[in-house]
């Protein structure tokens, strides 16, 4: 077998290593290429990402002011919502307190001015039976009495009349007739008060429920807006 000639043996590796070197250059210059074309187009879509974000900034800036804004204007609601309903709770407590010394006032009157009613109802019916002398004898005629010295529409001449009768005084004796017409009068004037009285009792009643139900209803307003 003939000897490998040396000088071939190195020009065979030295083909063979420039056709690896050609190979993996042009694998590297693909690569690079390849690397390239990824940078231009990310840069391009970064770049487009970028510009957009900035043209979007104004409205994200408004829509954050807005968004604060609004946030402050329902924080100021939720306190005014709480301080009407703080202040309806007191406005209904105050109003139920005066309510109900008005109620205990009206009972007052109308139970005192019931009971003079009966006791001049009384002394009419017993002077008009005649029998003005055992009526004097009476806590009714006591009671007539008090009323005629604490009236204030009483003419004075009237009341020295009626005070006389129910004094039994013999000085002067009006007559009995006269005596049942300011009786009588003494009645109807108490019978006009105790109207107004009821009347004005039903009208506060019906103020108060009204207030009441305004006040309720306002309140359940307010917890619903909250």
């Amino acid at each position: 077998m003939a000897a490998v000639n040396p000088i071939r043996k190195v020009v065979t590796m030295l083909q063979t290593l420039k056709t690896k070197v050609e190979s993996e250059g042009e694998k590297e210059r693909e690569l690079h290429e390849k690397y390239m074309c990824y940078c231009k187009g990310a840069g391009n879509t970064l770049g487009k990402s970028i510009a957009d974000a900035q043209a979007r900034a104004p409205e994200l800036t408004a829509a954050i002011d807005a968004g604060n804004g609004q946030m402050a204007q329902l924080k100021e609601d939720l306190k005014n919502h709480q301080n009407d309903r703080a202040a309806a709770k007191t406005a209904m407590a105050e109003a139920t307190a005066l309510r109900e010394k008005e109620n205990a006032a009206f009972n007052t009157v109308e139970s005192e001015t019931s009971t003079n009613i009966a006791g001049i109802s009384k002394a009419i019916a017993a002077i008009e039976k005649g029998a003005g002398g055992a009526f004097l004898q009476t806590a009714a005629a006591a009671s007539v009495k008090q009323l005629a010295m604490n009236s204030q529409k009483m003419m004075d001449a009237d009341r020295q009349d009626l005070l006389s009768f129910l004094s039994g005084s013999s000085d002067y004796a009006p007559a009995s007739g006269q005596i049942t017409g300011i009786l009588k009068t003494m009645l109807d004037e108490m019978n006009a008060d105790l109207s107004d009285a009821q009347t004005s009792e039903k009208k506060a009643v019906s103020d108060y429920d009204g207030l009441m139900a305004a006040k309720k209803e306002g309140s359940r307003c307010s917890q619903c807006h909250d």
